[in-house]
């Protein structure tokens, strides 16, 4: 089973892309598969088994986001998150679904349409780029995602051009601590939140605080500035 949300993958056009240390070879092939079956994962994330989800509520609460806002749900996956975004942020506000998976992009558009949000943009990511316009975004959110970056650094640099100065990036992802950590997170997942801050701040993103919530053990939360 792959736990991401969605999937949004990184490098950069024309060079050899930086791909980390324990990354697994094929993590993000099945959500690549023109012949993914969409419905497989709806059922997988968005039961109320699955932490982020039953919690969904509450963490979209935490982000204390307003009318108005620019949300990029980043590997929107199933797009349970980008529609509760869409709630949050109202008409004025605008909500942009960025995935890379071309079954989660069909979906996404169907869903979108069959529930009348205008607002809520569905953005074909990249190998390179979030492709979200310049200075736009305000809240960025990456949950159990960024773990399936296959060049973290050159997707940090185009979410870093995407977010407005002032602006927000949230990240939720694994736990991964040895003989704590059960095995298949731990195989799945490439390191914990220390490598993973470290990799966001190395971006230029400033780190302001951790967001703790009930009923998610199994992951943490993490709020950075961009300056």
């Amino acid at each position: 089973m792959l736990l991401g949300a969605g999937v949004l993958l990184g490098g950069c056009a024309g060079t050899a892309p930086t791909r980390p240390e324990n990354l697994p070879g094929s993590i993000n092939d099945a959500f690549l598969d023109e012949e993914m079956d969409v419905e497989r994962y709806v059922e997988r994330f968005e039961g109320e088994s699955r932490a982020v989800y039953a919690q969904r509520f509450a963490i979209v609460d935490a982000l204390a986001l307003s009318p108005g806002d620019v949300v990029a749900d980043i590997g929107a996956g199933t797009g349970f998150f980008s529609f509760l975004f869409a709630e949050a942020v109202g008409p004025t506000g605008r909500v942009q679904a960025v995935e890379i998976s071309p079954r989660f992009l069909d979906h996404l558009r169907a869903e979108s349409e069959r529930r009348g949000v205008a607002h809520l943009e569905v953005v074909e990511g990249t190998t390179s780029s979030v492709e979200l316009p310049t200075g736009e975004t305000d809240v960025a959110f990456i949950c159990d995602v960024y773990h399936h970056f296959e060049s973290p650094m050159e997707s940090l640099a185009s979410l870093f051009d995407a977010i407005a100065p002032g602006g927000q990036l949230v990240l939720i992802e694994f736990h991964r601590i040895e003989g704590v950590t059960n095995e298949f997170i731990f195989e799945h997942v490439r390191a914990g939140r220390e490598v993973f801050q470290a990799e966001i701040e190395a971006a230029g993103f400033v780190f302001e605080d951790e967001i703790e919530l009930d009923g998610l053990d199994d992951n943490y939360i993490l709020r950075f500035t961009r300056p």
